[in-house]
């Protein structure tokens, strides 16, 4: 059956914005890049080169002239081990980020992304 998550898709407004946000303030990598016809692309980031999981940055405008049905958000948690330093380089590069929750069950914060969407990144330890 089933033993991982391969990827993620978030609509976004403006894919060179988007890839934009998540590897420069963000701090993932690019992990694929293909034109897709010649307006969209097909854009893979993820935390790093060895990671798996990866978010595809799809063009909202394409998946709305595909399937208007199918355009959402998904609730995407997101986990570090560092959260104290990943919350201010965050904060440092621009990213809006809400108040640190501190709850008994693990440290965690909320963050936009540059469309407006919302991700939580929590602590693992």
């Amino acid at each position: 059956m089933i033993n991982k998550i391969g990827k993620v898709t978030v609509y976004v407004k403006d894919q060179e914005e988007a890839k934009d946000f998540w590897i420069n303030k963000v701090g993932f990598v690019l992990k694929m890049e293909q034109p897709m016809g010649p307006d969209f692309s097909w854009i893979e980031v993820g935390p790093s080169e060895d990671e798996f999981t990866t978010l595809v940055l799809y063009a909202k405008e394409a998946m709305e002239q595909h399937d208007p049905s199918k355009v959402s958000h998904p609730s995407i948690l997101f986990s570090t081990t560092t959260i104290e330093s990943a919350y201010e380089k965050m904060k440092q590069n621009g990213v809006k980020v809400d108040e640190m929750m501190r709850m008994p069950f693990g440290t965690m914060f909320s963050f936009k992304d540059q469309d407006g969407n919302d991700y939580l990144l929590r602590e693992d330890k």
